[in-house]
């Protein structure tokens, strides 16, 4: 093995160096008038107060034109009977569901349909036409969706692979020959990430399989061609020997959460991107150090017994004469929203850069209305980083909408303030309030960075964090997957959890210090219109152990049970009658055990826990056809020998989940 000089946790894939040292303060001009309801923490694990402005759920509606929504009935009430926690190696669902692992890691799915071997043996040109690892963010395109239909019996099923597991992908692991690592071992690795899309269906016996042969199933990998667009396209920072006019890239890596675009797109999230460069140079520019990219990368594919670029390209280093001779700014063409048309699998995946660059755990659009803009938000997945919004320039008509509409915009970063008021900060250098900001930073120490200014907007947003430190935003106690409420029009986020929040730095979004079980932010914007640059929001719920209790008003809202005990939520999704589902990745310690899914009612609070993974998994990634009647759940990073006992090597897998009476799911 290669020897790194690293952090001891740096090879731990929930491992995020904090790099936000910008000590923004949230709590901006207060205003005692607003401070009309508290929300609180109390129970065993700690008691934090925040004085916040709770919110009541009078719904803005939905009129949504994406075809895939149920008009079925409506109700969030939660029919099922909570299942325990577990230690087993095993699917726990209620009593009256049933569950199969569909989809495993090395399945072929294209191309040849290569066999998956047990062994570890597969080649990487295999892997490239075998499901990737890590199931992550996944979504289902009925197969009729572009002719304005919602069948619940075929579609594409697509789906993130966020990471590998060197161990189980390999014979004997990850080698190295002269510190050099075999460029077959690689590919293979390069080939695991990316993106899945399976044409789908289910038989008249209720079975789903593939449809071998489909010109539909498709692998996107870490080696995939990829246009650069929107406002960053063509700057002279993503010049690389690739791409000399700074419009192409090779590649997505590190896709976590995902989003469904009201055109019937797909947007995969590039997050922990940084860890999969390595610069030698003594000094690193200030769109690597904001991320965290080290001298060492986490699998040292930048080590590959070749030469090459696609090997190469991993050391970000200078090397060359000037950018367009070696891969300097190759670590900038990653970071973005990626967009996939799951029904043109001859088409090039769009990287948009106007949704800014970060570490993004996803993205959730509002629903889109005829004659106004796109809203979508997304999360920065990192200790004291910020919630984002997108607002397009352009107006959504569902007859001509595309990724077009995300290539022009406002991008705006979210602050909480302390009496349940929020606010849309604009990274616009033509707002003139960004713009003084800006002007006034310029030659002081932002964190870590001696700021320079900006040459433009595309600067802005190669460097969105940097932009949204100096606009002032809320350090967040990792905000990783959103979703909005279809009933009222809310917006829910979960905040994983952030160990290393002190007292000093507590917030009242972000109340507890030794943040180690999170919880579940959610706002309404003004006038419940999503362009607005306003909000109120309040806390739905805290994580925690029994006793953990949710307080409004001297009202306890939320009393954690044995039913309902959870920690850092993650996964957060609404399903099409306005169920909320919480997915969990967090400590495997009791009382919690392995991680798990809880249905919530956003109406009366009510939490249920529905789903429980394997040992050592993380529950992540969930969707359901839309009559509800089928649900399709990742499993990621499972340990011991799951889903097959019999083989050696644990598989990632998609879980499906349906009711044995053929009902809806989680009524």
């Amino acid at each position: 093995m290669a020897k790194h000089d690293l952090d001891p946790n740096y090879l731990d894939p929930n491992y995020e160096p904090v790099v936000n040292h910008t000590e923004n303060t949230p709590f901006h001009q207060v205003l005692a008038a607003r401070m009309q309801r508290r929300t609180l923490m109390k129970g065993s694990v700690g008691a934090a107060l925040a004085s916040v402005m709770g919110l009541g759920l009078a719904g803005c509606g939905s009129d949504s034109n994406d075809s895939t929504t149920s008009s079925n009935v409506s109700s969030t009430d939660i029919g099922f009977r909570a299942v325990p926690t577990s230690t087993a190696n095993e699917v726990v669902v209620p009593e009256g569901y049933s569950s199969e692992a569909f989809l495993p890691w090395g399945t072929p799915i294209t191309g040849s349909y290569p066999a998956y071997k047990p062994d570890g043996t597969n080649t990487g040109a295999e892997q490239e036409q075998q499901m990737g690892m890590h199931h992550d963010g996944v979504h289902f395109f009925p197969i009729d969706l572009k002719a304005g239909g919602n069948s619940s019996s075929e579609g594409l099923l697509v789906m993130n692979h966020e990471y590998i597991n060197q161990g189980a992908l390999h014979a004997n692991g990850a080698t190295y020959v002269n510190d050099m690592r075999p460029a077959d071992e690689v590919r293979k690795e390069i080939a695991a990430h990316g993106v899945s899309v399976v044409h789908i269906k289910r038989d008249t016996n209720g079975k789903w399989d593939i449809v071998f042969g489909s010109p539909f199933n498709r692998r996107i990998t870490g080696n995939t061609e990829m246009d650069i667009r929107g406002p960053v396209r063509g700057y002279s920072k993503l010049i690389t020997k690739y791409s000399p006019d700074a419009t192409e890239t090779r590649g997505t890596l590190n896709n976590c959460a995902m989003g469904p675009t009201p055109w019937g797109t797909y947007l995969a999230a590039e997050e922990n991107w940084h860890g999969y460069f390595a610069n030698g140079d003594v000094t690193q520019p200030r769109e690597q150090t904001r991320h965290g990219v080290g001298s060492s990368s986490r699998y040292d594919w930048e080590l590959a017994d070749s030469a090459a670029d696609q090997y190469v390209r991993f050391n970000v280093s200078t090397i060359g004469a000037t950018a367009a001779d070696d891969y300097r700014n190759e670590a900038n063409t990653y970071g973005y929203m990626v967009e996939i048309d799951p029904f043109t699998p001859e088409s090039k995946p769009q990287k948009r850069t106007a949704l800014g660059r970060f570490g993004h755990e996803g993205v959730i659009f509002a629903p889109a209305r005829e004659g106004e803009p796109v809203v979508c938000y997304s999360g920065d997945d990192s200790r004291f980083e910020y919630i984002y919004k997108f607002v397009s320039s352009k107006p959504y008509y569902a007859a001509t909408a595309g990724g077009y509409l995300l290539d022009e915009g406002t991008l705006y970063v979210a602050r909480f303030n302390d009496d349940g008021s929020g606010d849309w900060l604009s990274l616009d250098l033509d707002d003139a309030d960004f713009a003084a900001k800006v002007a006034a930073a310029e030659g002081t120490q932002v964190g870590d960075v001696q700021f320079d200014g900006f040459e433009n907007q595309a600067d802005v947003l190669l460097n969105t964090r940097l932009a949204a430190d100096i606009a002032g935003a809320t350090p967040m106690d990792r905000p990783e997957w959103g979703a909005v409420d279809p009933n009222s029009g809310q917006v829910y986020f979960t905040l994983t959890n952030n160990s290393r929040r002190t007292e000093e730095q507590v917030n009242a979004a972000n109340p507890n210090a030794n943040n180690r079980t999170g919880h579940i932010i959610r706002w309404s914007e003004e006038g419940n219109d999503h362009t607005a640059t306003s909000f109120d929001w309040d806390i739905f719920v805290f994580a925690g152990e029994q006793g953990t209790e949710t307080v409004v008003d001297d009202e306890v809202i939320v009393s954690l049970t044995d039913d309902n005990i959870f920690n850092s939520p993650d996964g957060l999704w609404f399903d099409y009658n306005g169920r909320l589902w919480i997915q969990t990745d967090g400590s495997d310690a009791a009382p919690y055990q392995n991680n798990m899914m809880l249905a919530a009612n956003p109406e009366t609070r009510e939490i249920k826990r529905f789903f429980v993974g394997p040992v050592g998994c993380e529950v992540t990634g969930v969707v359901s056809t839309p009559d509800v009647k089928t649900m399709f759940v990742n499993i990621q990073h499972p340990d011991g020998n799951w889903p097959d006992s019999s083989d050696p090597r644990p598989r990632d897998a998609t879980v499906i989940v349906t009711k044995d009476d053929g009902d809806v799911i989680g009524a």
